[in-house]
């Protein structure tokens, strides 16, 4: 929300000639004469006090007509992982078999507590459960190339395999001989020039990749798991990276087409919709109603919006290049401010080109 409290306002401020970072994230700085957002940290020249306003998250900045800034980048920086947590993650995916106890935190110079409130603010689980989920897993993929369960158990760390069943069917919600024929969901974070996004993979491809703060997220986790019949536990495999390399060429300017999987179940109408979302070209727009009669089906427009709606990869998907018939910007789950700056990124680079 916008900032009211005039303390608070002059407080923030404060921080902002500063530099403070303690205040990265927890507020972001409206400058009126340039349009422009930044966070506490920016190195540009400061505004005066009567040309700034302040607001608590970048989606609202976002949403009143601010751009990020080019210089601090808030809409990554913010939400970036701070360098213990990289460091912390890092020992994670180097070691994925073994349990990262807080005494070897401390012995990499990583302090427990940081490390435990980022995730519990960015993913809302505890730095355990993140690493139980991806112990559990690593142990998934090997079971599935065939492996055995005991070699498994013992080799993921678990000392007993009686503990190792009990963690994995509380993960997976199946034992590991039922799962092995089975399949799982697994969600990874990425940071973009708008906001950290969530993105989730099957072996079969990406199922979902939308902004964090969308609304509705947690009950399109649950119906994305109702329709799948599938747990979503955090980890990645091939698909997830390849998708995370393909988001950032795009942000950069230096991909307009992506050939990441995709694994998007839906109805015969919805998957007929999506085709057509695939087929508008970078760059170019087009109106519900061109995309109803694109699908032969001319009366079906408030059908196709519906549809559009339910569209859970963002980006790849591009629901963004659709408006409506009168120019204006219409229903775009990430939001509007996200929509319009999406449409100008790709104009900027298509001119470019």
């Amino acid at each position: 929300m916008l900032i009211t409290n005039v303390e608070k306002i002059k407080q923030y401020y404060q921080a902002l000639l500063a530099k403070d970072a303690h205040y990265i994230g927890i507020f972001y700085a409206g400058v009126k004469t340039t349009s422009i957002f930044c966070i506490a940290t920016c190195r540009a020249k400061k505004p005066k006090f009567e040309n700034v306003e302040f607001f608590s998250t970048f989606k609202e900045a976002l949403d009143a007509g601010y751009r990020p800034c080019k210089i601090c980048k808030p809409t990554e920086n913010a939400n970036e992982a701070p360098p213990e947590v990289v460091k912390a993650i890092t020992l994670i995916t180097q070691n994925p078999k073994t349990k990262i106890s807080d005494t070897q935190l401390k012995e990499h110079q990583i302090t427990p507590e940081t490390v435990r409130r980022w995730f519990k603010k960015h993913y809302g689980i505890t730095f355990q459960s993140y690493q139980r989920m991806y112990r559990i897993n690593h142990a998934f993929q090997e079971l599935k190339i065939g492996k055995n369960v005991i070699n498994t158990a013992y080799d993921t760390g678990y000392e007993s395999l009686s503990g190792f069943g009990y963690t994995y069917k509380k993960i997976t919600k199946n034992s590991p001989l039922i799962s092995i024929n089975q399949d799982i969901i697994l969600i990874n974070r990425l940071t973009t020039p708008l906001g950290p996004m969530f993105i989730c993979s099957t072996n079969q491809g990406i199922c979902l990749l939308e902004f964090v703060d969308r609304r509705m997220l947690e009950t399109e986790f649950e119906q994305l798991q109702k329709q799948l019949k599938l747990q979503i536990i955090f980890g990645d495999n091939q698909h997830i990276k390849q998708a995370k390399e393909e988001i950032t060429e795009y942000f950069q300017g230096k991909r307009q087409h992506f050939s990441v999987n995709l694994y998007t179940p839906g109805t015969d109408f919805q998957q007929t919709v999506w085709d057509s979302l695939k087929q508008i070209p970078y760059g170019k727009l087009t109106t519900y109603k061109a995309q109803a009669e694109n699908i032969n089906n001319p009366h079906a427009i408030r059908a196709v919006a519906n549809a559009n709606g339910f569209n859970r990869v963002a980006i790849i998907i591009p629901c963004h290049r659709v408006i409506g018939s009168n120019g204006e910007l219409m229903g775009y789950g990430g939001g509007l401010e996200r929509k319009r700056w999406l449409i100008e990124h790709e104009k900027n680079h298509t001119n470019q080109n």
